[in-house]
């Protein structure tokens, strides 16, 4: 009986591993992709199926990165890869390398795809699409160098419009790299704000060859562009996602340099015509206001107008005559006033008010002799000398006295008379300045006169005086005698 083998799991997992990985090491299989989805280190994982059985498959990420376009559910490819065995799970799958799509070629798939996404974000809504400018002052290229492109843009340039301004900026239109160069020319114009307007263009081409103007970093480029974009790749039936994305889309690059400046002839004839238009609009602006004017001219508005101008003057002329007869009366009112305040002043005379107090001194030295004969008059008859000195002293004390009262009196009598004079003094200066300002004779230094008729009534009018009648004629500084020759009443 031959000895029994027992295999672990492990060592039977890595024996078939073995033999799957040497059995299929490079194949291809053909199916439909199912439960696709991306885990969060970049790796792709689906399931390819039949209508009999399916096959667990991984693409690694560095597989993924090189992918034309993204496997989705339904999708019929071929996939390239080797056959191994997942230990974990004990499943055999296909480590994916590339995948081809079946019946439609990976650059057309990926193109659909690309379009589809951006489309869903709004890339391609007009709305976003940006207006070109009228006439740029510097136009930026970005396209290569040595292509036919940059010949062609700067044919038709130097045809339509000799003094544009054109800056290049040279990139790889086709290879590894040229997508990621296109993007830092068009990020290149907007950051340092040289260009008014952008042409990204190139020749015609295949689908490959045309591929870099389909890559998603050129058209974020685009759509990030702050710079209205021009694109003219390839030719007429030549379509790309820079196409869809751009603010404009020319079918050639020559057609992209028309489109960017109009030729010298289109703007002298565009000015011309707007010069025909304004100055047709002119002439039919400058006749309505000549209508209207001569309309106003006619409106009975401009008659009740001069009316009104007549009886405003003849207002002024009543309001003037009012005004002198008001000062007039003003001045006589101050006149008075300051002959009543002269004469309050007067009656504070320093003089009267001496005298009246002379005449009190002279009588209390009446009465202080008077007192003194009495005394002596005592003396004869027998007092005492006591008595008469007491007597004496007692008097003299009453004098003193009578002398402090009449000079404290004198004082006090003294300082009012002077404030009552000041107070006078600065009214009467301020009554009189006053009526100096207001006098009529203030306004006949101006050049005013006032006539008079031969009665010395005011004149105010032509019509209160007749030809050859004789008026007096007031002036600042004198008074005038006229005769009537001429009269004019206005209007």
């Amino acid at each position: 009986m031959p000895e029994r083998h027992v295999w672990k799991v492990s060592e039977l997992t890595d024996r078939i591993r073995d033999l799957l990985e040497t059995a299929f090491p490079d194949i291809w299989v053909e199916g439909e992709v199912s439960n696709c989805h991306a885990a969060q280190s970049g790796h792709l994982y689906f399931t390819l199926k039949d209508a009999r059985a399916q096959i667990r498959c991984v693409c690694f990420r560095d597989q993924v990165r090189a992918l034309k376009f993204r496997p989705e559910d339904g999708l019929h490819v071929t996939v390239r890869g080797g056959i191994g065995v997942y230990d974990v799970r004990g499943e055999y799958q296909i480590y994916v390398t590339s995948i081809e799509p079946v019946g439609l070629g990976a650059l057309q798939l990926a193109f659909e795809q690309l379009k589809k996404r951006l489309q869903e974000e709004g890339l391609f809504d007009e709305s976003r699409k940006k207006a070109l400018p009228v006439l740029p002052l510097c136009i930026g290229v970005v396209t290569s160098p040595k292509g036919a492109a940059i010949r062609d843009i700067l044919r038709v340039l130097k045809r339509r419009f000799p003094n544009a301004h054109v800056k290049l900026y040279p990139v790889k239109v086709q290879g590894e790299g040229a997508a990621k160069e296109i993007a830092a020319a068009v990020n290149y114009f907007n950051r340092a704000k040289i260009a008014d307007v952008l042409i990204v263009a190139r020749g015609g081409g295949s689908l490959e060859d045309l591929w870099a103007f389909n890559e998603e970093v050129v058209a974020r480029a685009i759509a990030a562009s702050e710079i209205p974009v021009i694109t003219g790749v390839g030719h007429e039936a030549d379509f790309t996602i820079a196409d869809f994305v751009a603010d404009l889309r020319a079918p050639t690059p020559s057609a992209a340099a028309e489109l960017v400046v109009r030729s010298r002839q289109e703007f002298e004839r565009h000015i011309a015509e707007r010069e025909r238009e304004l100055a047709q609009k002119i002439r039919y602006w400058i006749s309505q206001r000549r209508h209207r004017v001569r309309d106003l001219e006619t409106h009975r508005g401009f008659h009740q107008l001069e009316i009104l101008v007549r009886r405003r003057r003849q207002q002024v002329d009543e309001l003037s005559s009012s005004l002198a007869i008001g000062l007039r009366l003003r001045l006589g009112m101050t006149r008075q006033r300051l002959t009543k305040a002269s004469a309050r002043v007067g009656s504070f005379d320093l003089r009267g008010r001496a005298a009246v107090v002379r005449r009190r001194i002279e009588q209390h030295r009446l009465a202080l002799i008077a007192a003194l004969e009495r005394v002596m008059t005592r003396k004869r008859r027998g007092y005492g000398s006591a008595q008469v000195r007491f007597a004496a002293l007692d008097l003299r004390a009453r004098v003193a006295r009578w002398r402090h009262v009449v000079e404290q009196r004198t004082v006090v009598l003294e300082a009012r008379i002077r404030r009552v004079l000041v107070t006078k003094r600065r009214r009467f200066e301020a009554a009189k300045l006053q009526l100096e300002e207001r006098s009529p004779f203030r306004i006949l230094e101006r050049g005013y006169a006032i006539a008079y008729d031969a009665n010395g009534k005011v004149l105010r009018s032509p019509d209160q005086v007749a030809l050859g009648e004789d008026i007096a004629v007031r002036l600042a500084r004198g008074e005038l005698g006229a005769t009537v020759r001429r009269k004019k009443n206005s209007a």
